[in-house]
């Protein structure tokens, strides 16, 4: 079939590597060890945003019943990740719909919440790197997801119009940022995000695997 786009823009955590359970069983050993819990739906609050995970803070203090140093709580719970994503493979599908793209001469992009040495090592780490001619991070940005920033400047830096492009996200957040900046969206949902509201999506998948290019299209066109 006849792609009517001229490039993806991809969400990472969770989309590209599946490091969203990593950063939350980093953050529930750490609320464990201060005596308190995270129940998953709080954490499905702060998934696709960098700065939202002031709600899981809040929920902490108000179960212990004081302030904690959160800074000091986030760098922990990014080594503790770090540690538990060192040899993590692509979600399954997402390196063949990568390869897929580029030969159908598409460009791509990631659109990312988190750093850019997070992003830019693992895709290096994973022979991924140079399939993508730009890579927007929360350092780009003055506002992360679910605001539209991270797409806004994808676009920008892929000299791009929204109708152009569609993005591929994982969680609800993402696909608001993707919507906002006026893309057609995917939401291919991770074990964490499933359960999570995407109706909001132009078009949701289980997961990307055995899906081909044609086949995300045309959920989006069809």
């Amino acid at each position: 079939m006849s792609i009517p786009f001229r490039a993806i823009v991809f969400d990472f955590d969770g989309l590209i590597v599946d490091s969203e359970q990593p950063i939350y069983e980093a953050y529930r050993t750490l609320f464990a060890e201060l005596g308190a819990t995270l129940p998953l739906s709080v954490w499905q609050d702060v998934i696709g945003s960098s700065t939202a995970n002031a709600a899981a803070f809040v929920h902490l203090e108000n179960s212990i019943g004081r302030k904690v140093d959160r800074e000091a709580m986030r760098q922990q719970a990014r080594a503790i990740r770090g540690e538990g994503t060192l040899t993590l493979p692509p979600r399954e599908g997402v390196a063949e719909l990568i390869s897929e793209a580029k030969q159908a001469g598409l460009t791509l992009a990631v659109a990312s919440s988190s750093t850019f040495a997070w992003v830019n090592g693992h895709l290096d780490r994973l022979g991924l790197l140079s399939s993508f001619d730009a890579l927007c991070t929360r350092e780009d940005v003055e506002e992360t997801k679910p605001h539209p920033a991270l797409y806004q400047l994808a676009l920008e830096r892929l000299g791009m119009a929204p109708h152009e492009a569609f993005a591929i996200e994982d969680s609800p957040n993402g696909v608001t940022a993707a919507k906002s900046a006026g893309l057609r969206c995917v939401a291919a949902p991770n074990p964490i995000t499933a359960g999570m509201d995407l109706r909001h999506a132009d078009h949701v998948l289980p997961s990307l695997a055995g899906v081909s290019l044609a086949q995300v299209v045309a959920g989006l066109v069809g």
